[in-house]
């Protein structure tokens, strides 16, 4: 203690906000390069968007984490990994390489199978007519993903000059719509919806998606689509674990209230208990405006970006049910479904972000994650599955969105009836359900908003930010503050976000640690790791050392269960 009686204020080399999975790779980065690393999150639990909950004690629901591409050897989330002294501590289930998306339309059913050559193949076969426009368009996609595997191992910034040498055909198309790049193939409106069906992987239409989205998220599931094994919370407990190896430090239940700034420079943080802990690095992984706009401060930013980020929009929040059905469905193949109840996708998105007045839904997404992990007790009980049911869904509801909105009578009916349009698109698809039901849950964007802090409750990030196509770079104006996550430059999704943590790293650090790690490059001795014992439990893990000590004291010798020492509950009661 001080001679004031109050607690000396902490200091750390780096700290993180918020410990998605972007988050939490930048501060593993960081500290394998010698840094003190602290990462604080506002949840019960890390993992943002990648974390898991449970219920009942019978079933592990992810909240985001659905399926990753290019986890094969050689895979970029493995290199990422493995320069973390990681590789084995995960282990990737591949879903089926013959069809790991099942596209469904009326009339039409075409499974999506691993690589350029098949998925060209198998979309001609399927829409003859559009045989030549198919070409086309996949061999141009083709070689802007080949363009941006190879200037991400160049560990160059994609708005460096010198990238339109490595880019030119990205150079030329990247930030042109997808629905451009349809024209100049020639694709009639069957074909664009058909090589759109999985679009909700980044949560918008043709019309307003670039193709360079596009093609980040179909590219890399087209070199595999892999499930983690023991799920999405594994994941994050492994990085928390890489965190914690090299002397850094999660605390859960820690919400930032705001990033310190002085004469444009971060100084540190303060939380909303008023605690100020100082570093001269902060990374956010908050939502992007949020971070502009409330955690940091207007003020501190140049009037033309605060603009920019004020006049910014969202991509659309998501909807899903999470069920627990009495009723196997592992004959299934390992594949997600995508079901879609007409042909024009624009309309589609119309529908849904007006809220689907109609009442139901025109496509949705199902994931079966006892199929893609079929051998891990907590994702449900034999015989049971779990699925979820997920479509963007704008809300209508109108009410207050703090904590007031889950007793207002107006937000129950409208959770009521988005519940109504998942199961109902899901009987549609896989038929009678609702008898088979043991658990039904719905979350929806105030959900989202609630638990991942989000703005507009979108897991998908910026829809524009300034000109058409732009995403915040990981520098901001700021004197060492900057940003990883959703919102950025690399794409949503699972491995689009880690990279731009491991890149965020190597500015700060001035190393090609992508480079370095994909050729093979070990920051981290495995050595360091510890030991995971019986009942090792992820959830316990990604609550950080401080909690987890706390209740394994309280615990003091807690029976197990099938997946451990049953932790306290998460508390997401999705609402």
């Amino acid at each position: 203690m001080g001679d004031n009686g109050h607690r000396p204020q902490e200091r750390w080399d780096a700290i993180v906000v918020g410990s998605g999975f972007g988050g939490l790779v930048c501060a593993g980065y960081l500290a394998a390069c010698g840094r003190r690393v602290l990462v604080l999150e506002q949840h019960d639990v890390a993992g943002g968007n990648a974390h898991a909950f449970r219920r009942r004690r019978a079933y592990e629901f992810d909240v985001g984490l659905h399926y990753i591409g290019d986890c094969g050897p050689g895979g970029i989330l493995p290199a990422i990994l493995s320069g973390l002294g990681l590789a084995g501590r995960v282990a990737f289930r591949a879903l089926d390489p013959d069809g790991f998306d099942q596209l469904v339309l009326p009339g039409l059913d075409v499974r999506v199978p691993v690589g350029w050559d098949r998925y060209r193949d198998r979309l001609a076969r399927a829409l003859p007519e559009d045989a030549g426009a198919v070409e086309a368009f996949t061999t141009i996609c083709e070689a802007i993903g080949k363009e941006k595997y190879e200037a991400l191992l160049a560990d160059m910034d994609l708005d460096d000059p010198r990238m339109l040498k490595l880019m030119p055909l990205t150079g030329r198309w990247g930030r042109r719509t997808l629905n451009d790049l349809f024209d100049h193939c020639g694709l009639s409106p069957r074909a664009r919806t058909l090589l759109a069906a999985q679009s909700a992987n980044y949560g918008s239409p043709p019309s307003t998606t670039t193709v360079f989205t596009h093609v980040s998220m179909l590219d890399h599931y087209l070199r595999g689509a892999y499930y983690p094994v023991g799920g999405a919370q594994r994941l994050v407990a492994t990085l928390v674990e890489a965190l914690e190896a090299r002397g850094g430090e999660l605390r859960t239940r820690s919400r930032v209230e705001r990033i310190l700034i002085e004469r444009g420079t971060a100084r540190g943080i303060r939380l909303a208990d008023g605690t100020e802990i100082e570093a001269p690095l902060v990374v956010s992984n908050a939502d992007y405006p949020r971070t502009v706009l409330e955690l940091a401060g207007a003020e501190h930013f140049p009037p033309a970006l605060v603009k920019r980020t004020r006049n910014a929009s969202m991509r659309l929040p998501v909807a899903v049910l999470y069920a627990g059905l009495d009723r196997d469905f592992s004959a299934r193949p390992n594949a997600n479904l995508w079901w879609h109840r007409g042909w024009d996708i624009e309309a589609a998105y119309r529908e849904l972000a007006e809220g689907c007045p109609s009442g139901e839904l025109p496509f949705a997404f199902f994931s079966f994650a006892s199929i893609k992990d079929p051998h891990s007790p907590p994702v449900c009980p034999p015989g049971h599955t779990n699925l979820q049911v997920m479509a963007p869904l704008a809300l209508r509801y109108r009410g207050p969105e703090q904590g007031g909105y889950r007793r207002d009578p107006g937000y129950a009916a409208e959770k009521e009836r988005a519940t109504d349009m998942l199961l109902t698109a899901a009987e549609r698809a896989l038929g009678p359900i609702r008898d088979s039901a043991v658990h039904l849950e719905t979350a929806t964007a105030l959900t989202h908003q609630r638990y991942i802090s989000s703005t507009g409750g979108t897991p998908y990030g910026l829809a524009s930010w300034g000109p058409f196509g732009m995403r915040p770079q990981a520098r901001t104006s700021v004197k060492g503050l900057y940003v990883v996550g959703q919102n950025s430059r690399y794409g949503s999704g699972i491995v689009g976000v880690a990279i731009s943590g491991i890149l965020c790293a190597a500015q700060v650090t001035g190393r090609r640690l992508l480079a370095e790690v994909h050729a093979g490059a070990v920051l981290t001795d495995p050595a360091l790791l510890p030991d995971r014992p019986a009942g090792w439990d992820p959830m316990a893990v990604s609550r950080g050392a401080a909690r987890r000590g706390r209740a394994a004291a309280r615990a003091g010798g807690a029976a197990r269960t099938p997946t451990g020492t049953e932790p306290a509950p998460v508390g997401n009661q999705l609402r």
